[in-house]
C-alpha cells in the first residue's frame, strides 16, 4: 500500500537510476536498413525508391506517405547534399558528436526526396559562439567519413561545408617598360614638370602623354608643359587600404589639369574624405626634392587650394 509518509531526509544526494541491456540491445535491422548501413561501412550513400518514383533517405521497408510497401530498387545518392533546415548547438553536450559548437541539420542528399538527420561541422568556434554567417539552408554540404566503419550512421562522422571558394596568396612580379611618350612624360615629372601632349585635330592636350589623340586616334608631338592646379571632375571614397594613400578612408579623383583636355586619375587629400567635391580647385602635392626619381610617386597627392569651385556646367563635359 501507498504510504502517506515521505522518506527521510538523509542528507545524501539520491542515486542516478541506470538503466542497462547488459550485453547491448540487439535487434534485426532487415533487408533495406541492412543494406543501407553496409553501404555506409563501405563509404556509400543509398536510398530506396518508392512505387511512386521517390527515393527515401534513409531508406525505410514502406513509404511514409502512403503506407505502402517500398520497391526493391535501391539508389545511390549524394554523397553531396543540401542542407534543408538546421539548429544550431551553442553549448555542445558531452553526448553530442563534437566537441564543439555545430548544427544539426536536415540534409538532402543529391538524387532523394527526403533528408537526413545529422551533425554539421563548420569549424572550430568557442563555446557559446553564435551561428556564423555562412551556415543558412541551402548551403552544400559532403558528409566526412571516418577511417574505420562499422555499419552504422555514426561512420559519417558529421557533415561539412563543400569548398566553394579558396584563398590563395596571389604576387606578380614585372616590370613596365614605357614607349617614348611615356619615358618623356616621366622625364618631364622627374624635373618637376608636368607634360603634355597638344592633337593637332581635336586640339585637346592628352596628360599623361600617350603619343596619340584617344579621342582622333591621330598621333601627337607637340609638347605642352602644364601647371599642377586644376580642378576635381568626379571621385570615389575607399575604405580598402592602399600603401600610396595617407589613410583610409582615401579618395581617389579624377582631375582636370589647367589646360588639359582629359582628366588624369590621382589621390586626393589634405582634407576630410566627406568634404571632397566635384569642381573643387586642388594642387599637386609634391615630395621633397631630393626624392625625385623617373616616377608619378614624385606627386603624393593633389590638395584643395584656395580658390572658388569650378561651376559643374563647366566641367559636365569631363566627367
Amino acid at each position: 500500500m501507498p504510504s502517506d509518509t515521505a522518506p527521510a531526509d538523509t542528507g545524501q544526494p539520491e542515486p542516478n537510476h541506470v538503466l542497462e541491456f547488459p550485453g547491448g540491445y540487439t535487434r534485426s535491422v532487415g533487408p533495406v536498413i541492412g543494406r543501407f548501413l553496409s553501404e555506409l561501412r563501405d563509404g556509400r550513400l543509398v536510398g530506396i525508391r518508392t512505387a511512386d518514383g521517390r527515393v527515401l533517405v534513409p531508406p525505410s521497408e514502406y513509404d511514409p506517405e502512403t503506407g505502402e510497401d517500398v520497391t526493391e530498387e535501391f539508389v545511390e545518392v549524394g554523397p553531396v547534399g543540401t542542407v534543408t533546415t538546421w539548429s544550431w548547438v551553442a553549448h555542445p553536450a558531452k553526448e553530442h558528436p563534437l566537441d564543439r559548437p555545430f548544427a544539426w541539420a536536415l540534409v538532402r542528399p543529391d538524387g532523394a526526396d527526403t533528408a537526413l538527420l545529422h551533425a554539421l561541422d563548420l569549424g572550430v568556434f568557442e563555446e557559446g559562439a553564435k551561428p556564423p554567417k555562412s551556415l543558412r539552408t541551402g548551403m552544400r554540404v559532403r558528409p566526412r567519413w571516418r577511417a574505420e566503419r562499422t555499419g552504422g550512421i555514426g561512420d559519417i562522422e558529421c557533415f561539412q561545408p563543400e569548398v566553394t571558394m579558396i584563398n590563395a596568396p596571389t604576387r606578380l612580379e614585372y616590370r613596365l617598360t614605357g614607349g617614348q611618350a611615356l619615358q618623356r612624360f616621366l622625364e618631364g615629372i622627374s624635373e618637376g614638370r608636368i607634360l603634355g601632349h597638344r592633337c593637332h585635330v581635336c586640339d585637346s592636350v592628352i596628360v599623361p602623354m600617350k603619343g596619340l589623340c584617344p579621342r582622333d586616334g591621330v598621333p601627337t608631338t607637340e609638347e605642352v608643359e602644364l601647371p599642377d592646379t586644376g580642378t576635381v571632375t568626379t571621385f570615389a571614397v575607399n575604405n580598402i587600404p592602399d600603401p600610396r594613400a595617407p589613410e583610409v578612408p582615401f579618395v581617389s579623383a579624377y582631375v582636370l589639369l589647367d589646360g588639359a583636355g582629359l582628366t588624369m586619375l590621382t589621390l586626393v587629400a589634405g582634407i576630410p574624405a566627406d568634404q571632397v567635391r566635384m569642381g573643387m580647385r586642388v594642387k599637386a602635392a609634391w615630395r621633397p626634392r631630393e626624392e625625385w626619381a623617373r616616377t608619378m610617386g614624385n606627386i603624393k597627392w593633389f590638395e584643395p587650394v584656395d580658390e572658388p569651385d569650378v561651376p559643374f556646367e563647366e566641367i559636365k563635359d569631363f566627367m
